[in-house]
């Protein structure tokens, strides 16, 4: 079977497809119940524990040009599990973490993020 995720981050450049494959890693450590979507017209990956719906999203990979977001879709509910003010965006439910060096993945904090948008749609 076709790895979708590693088509569609292969069309990246060298930067972002280095990132991409790192976020895709730290959130299978992470999550590593979650099962992993493709969206490949909107260029996502996303990480979800009910497939096919988005009441189980928990987390997604957006690929653009420059950076790579982590895509919170109840980021909106992690605010105050935020100390350090890595969401950004302002919508009603999600929220997004840029990243644009792969340490970022290693913070503590985007881990506890992580987690606690796991415990929200479990």
């Amino acid at each position: 079977m076709e790895d979708q995720a590693a088509v569609l981050i292969a069309t990246c450049s060298p930067e972002i497809r280095a990132l991409a494959v790192a976020a895709r890693d730290r959130l299978r450590e992470l999550l590593p119940d979650a099962s992993e979507e493709v969206d490949t017209s909107a260029r996502l990956i996303a990480f979800t524990y009910r497939p096919g719906t988005y009441k189980g999203l928990i987390v997604a990979i957006a690929l653009h040009q420059a950076h790579v977001n982590l895509m919170f879709a109840r980021g909106a509910d992690l605010l105050t599990q935020d100390p350090t003010a890595l969401l950004e965006g302002t919508g009603k439910k999600a929220r997004h973490v840029k990243l644009t060096d792969p340490h970022r993945l290693t913070d503590p904090d985007l881990a506890t993020l992580i987690r606690a948008a796991a415990a929200l749609t479990t």
